[in-house]
C-alpha cells in the first residue's frame, strides 16, 4: 500500500467510533481493517489508535498523522484539480450535516434532486442539533442556522431567516400578552435545546435597547416540531424560526408575541473548512443550494 492510500484509509478509520463501523464504511471485514491498521503502524513504528473491543481513539501520533495527512490529501486534490481544470467532475463521497428540522424539511428534498443531477456523488446526510466540529468529525459541509462561531470556517449565505416569539390564542387569552421582554419571566416558555445556545436565556433587541431574559417553562425538547406542537396545545410561548411557523402565524393558530422586538440572527448558511479551493463535489453542492434558496436570499426579511 502507498503512503497516500494509507492516509486515506486512516482518515476513514478516524471518523468512526470503532473498527467495526469503519469496516462497514469501507465494505470490508473488521479483521481486514485491523490487519491493515497494524501494517500501517508497523511501517511507521508508532501506535496510531488506542483500541478496545468497542471503541477506538486517536493517540497523539494518530492525531498528527490524521491532521497533517488531511493537509497532504487536500494539496494532492488541489493539484489534480489544477491539472484537470474545468474538466473536474464532481464525484466521491460527500458528507453533509444539518439540523434536525430544517434538514428534514428542506435539505433532504434538495439532496434528492442533487443526487439526480450528480450521479457520481454519494451524499451522506447526518441530522443532528448537537454542536459539530467539521474537521474533527469529517464533514465536508454543514447547513447552519445563526452566526458563525469559528473563523477557520467559510460560510455562504443560503437564505435569510428570522426567529420570532409565538403562542396559541388559548394560552394568550388565559395569561395575556407580555408587553415587555421582562414580562416573559412570568410566563410559561417552551424550549428547544439545540447547538451551543444557552438554555433558558433569551436575548431581544429593539432599536438601541437590548434585554436578556432568563425564562422558565414546563416543557423542552431537542426537536423543534415537538415544541411547536406544545405551543399549539396552549402550553406556553416559544421561540422559533419563520421557516417553520410562518404558516401557523398566517392561519392564526399561533400569534406573534413582542413583534417589535428582534431575536438573535437566524440566517441559514452553508459552512465548510476554509481552504484555497473547494473540491468539485463540495463546490457543486454549494452552487446547487445557492440556486435552490435564491428566493429566500432575495427577501432580506426572511419571510419564507
Amino acid at each position: 500500500m502507498s503512503p497516500l492510500s494509507d492516509l486515506e484509509f486512516f482518515a476513514v478509520l478516524a471518523k468512526h467510533a470503532s473498527l467495526r463501523e469503519a469496516a462497514q464504511q469501507l465494505g470490508v471485514t473488521p479483521p481486514a481493517v485491523s490487519k491493515r491498521l497494524h501494517a500501517v503502524e508497523r511501517r511507521l513504528g508508532v501506535r496510531l489508535l488506542n483500541r478496545t473491543t468497542r471503541r477506538a481513539s486517536l493517540t497523539p501520533e494518530g492525531e498528527t498523522y490524521l491532521l497533517e495527512g488531511a493537509r497532504v490529501l487536500e494539496e494532492l486534490e488541489a493539484l489534480e484539480r489544477k491539472v484537470a481544470g474545468a474538466r473536474a467532475i464532481p464525484r466521491g463521497i460527500l458528507r453533509v450535516v444539518a439540523t434536525l428540522g430544517f434538514g428534514r424539511r428542506f435539505i433532504s428534498p434538495a439532496l434528492s434532486e442533487f443526487a439526480r443531477r450528480f450521479p457520481d456523488v454519494e451524499v451522506q446526510l447526518t441530522l443532528t442539533d448537537r454542536p459539530v466540529n467539521l474537521i474533527e468529525q469529517g464533514f465536508d459541509l454543514q447547513i447552519r442556522i445563526g452566526e458563525l462561531p469559528d473563523s477557520t470556517l467559510t460560510a455562504r449565505l443560503l437564505a435569510h431567516n428570522r426567529r420570532v416569539l409565538g403562542a396559541s390564542k388559548a394560552y394568550l387569552s388565559r395569561h395575556g400578552h407580555p408587553a415587555t421582554p421582562r414580562e416573559l419571566a412570568r410566563h410559561a416558555c417552551l424550549f428547544i435545546q439545540e447547538n451551543d445556545e444557552t438554555f433558558g436565556t433569551w436575548h431581544l433587541q429593539s432599536g438601541g435597547a437590548s434585554e436578556t431574559v432568563k425564562v422558565r417553562g414546563p416543557l423542552a425538547s431537542n426537536d423543534g416540531e415537538c415544541v411547536v406542537n406544545w405551543a399549539l396545545d396552549g402550553h406556553g410561548i416559544l421561540m422559533r424560526s419563520l421557516w417553520e411557523i410562518k404558516p401557523l402565524l398566517q392561519s392564526g393558530r399561533l400569534e406573534r408575541v413582542l413583534p417589535k422586538w428582534d431575536l438573535p440572527p437566524a440566517d441559514i448558511y452553508a459552512v465548510f473548512p476554509t481552504r484555497n479551493y473547494l473540491s468539485a463535489k463540495t463546490r457543486a453542492l454549494v452552487d446547487f443550494l445557492l440556486d435552490t434558496f435564491a428566493p429566500q436570499r432575495r427577501d432580506r426579511d426572511g419571510q419564507w
